[in-house]
């Protein structure tokens, strides 16, 4: 028979013990470290997700914008046209005289500012309003005649005008002071 002694038993089993205790402790470690891995690369997946919806949506956003706003240049240009008209149509008005202002180009005049119309542009509301700088430009103060006029647009040399809600010509006043 082969005698061992309980105390090398013990001292066996305590190093087995410790061992499994070591193995185990390891293993918590090692799982918690991939766990807090694995989450890091969640929340990494996550951003990186979030940013590429917001990508997404700014670039469409970009899109509907370009696509409203893509003959901004064009009725700029035509603004000038349409300033032509209306000079001549108050020039008539003022001299009763209608050869200055035909039926033909009132015609034209107005079938131009549909078609603009139809594109987004929308004059801007001026004379008579209080003067606001972000809208009008003011080339000129004038007296007020009235207490009641101080501070407002005493009157419009050109108009101001507005594609969906975006300026795209300021327009250019006289103050009265």
């Amino acid at each position: 028979m082969n005698s061992q002694d309980p105390q090398d038993f013990q001292t066996e089993n305590s190093q087995e013990e410790q061992q499994l205790v070591q193995d185990q402790s390891s293993q918590n470690d090692s799982a918690m470290a991939l766990s807090g891995e694995l989450q890091e690369q969640k929340d990494k997946f996550l951003r990186l997700y979030a940013e590429f919806d917001n990508f997404k949506r700014r670039t469409a956003k970009e899109r509907i914008d370009l696509v409203k706003t893509a003959s901004q240049d064009l009725i700029q240009d035509l603004l000038s046209v349409v300033d032509d008209f209306e000079r001549a149509e108050k020039l008539s008005l003022e001299q009763n005289n209608p050869e200055i202002f035909p039926e033909g180009m009132k015609l034209v005049y107005q079938k131009l500012i549909a078609v603009l119309k139809s594109r987004g542009l929308e004059p801007m509301d001026t004379t008579g309003k209080a003067f606001d700088s972000a809208l009008h430009e003011a080339i000129t103060e004038f007296p007020s005649p009235e207490e009641s006029m101080k501070g407002k647009v005493f009157d419009t040399l050109e108009k101001g005008y507005f594609i969906h809600d975006k300026i795209i010509r300021f327009a250019k006043v006289v103050v009265a002071k």
